[in-house]
Parts: C-alpha cells; structure tokens; sequence
C-alpha cells in the first residue's frame, strides 16, 4: 500500500512538472499505460543532477500545497448545503466534517452543544459558513 502512495505522489510531480516529463500520446502506442509512464518518469528522474531533482521536489511540494489549497477553498454549494443539513442536527460532527480534526473548535461546539444545543447550532453555522 506504501507503494502505491508513492506511486501516486510520483505520478502527481510528473504531471504537475515542467515539460521534460511530458509524454504525449502519439509517442508510443502504450502512452495510456501507467506504468510506462511511471517507468519513463523513473528514468528521466535517475537522469537528472541532485540539484535538478532538489528544484523539482520543492516545485512539486508546491503544487500539492496549492492543490490541497484549492480544493479546500473551493467548497461547492452543495457541500456547504450538505455540510449546514448535517450541522443542524448534529453540531459537533458538522464541526468535524468541517474542519477534518478533532480540535479546539470542535470542542467547543461540542461543550456548547451539551450545555444548551442552540449555542452549539449558532457557533457551528458561523465557523462554517463564515470565511476562513
């Protein structure tokens, strides 16, 4: 399974890279195989300097930051409308839903959704539906 994780983040760099990694499809017939992408990718990765492949690392720790950062921020209405349904009956899990951790926030709409539940409801919807 550890392997196929770092297949995956291997692949990720390729695509997200500059166009030494490129392989179009009219170069091989097999250009839709994974693996021969992956093996292609192995060997143009084995070919370049260590200062090449530090540059390409921290480019590509870039781009799954930015990733990561898009899809975060970009939360479709019906998420949102989903995430507001969930919250309304239960708090805390649309708290967690939210925010994907059990932390201080989650907490707190926990302990105000136990002490009275519409302070919980009140302070759930406001982190959701505020901006980060």
């Amino acid at each position: 399974m550890n392997k196929f994780y770092l297949a995956l983040v291997f692949l990720t760099f390729c695509l997200f890279s500059t166009d030494s990694f490129a392989v179009s499809a009219s170069s091989s017939p097999s250009a839709n195989d994974p693996t021969e992408l992956v093996k292609k990718t192995k060997e143009d990765w084995n070919k370049m300097s260590k200062k090449e492949r530090r540059i390409k690392r921290k480019e590509m720790k870039k781009s799954i930051k930015r990733a990561i950062k898009d899809y975060k921020s970009g939360a479709s209405d019906e998420d949102t409308l989903l995430l507001v349904i969930i919250t309304i009956f239960i708090p805390p899990l649309g708290m967690y839903l939210y925010e994907d951790e059990i932390n201080r926030r989650f907490w707190l709409s926990l302990l105000l959704t136990l002490l009275f539940y519409v302070p919980g409801l009140i302070y759930t919807l406001v982190i959701i539906l505020g901006k980060k």
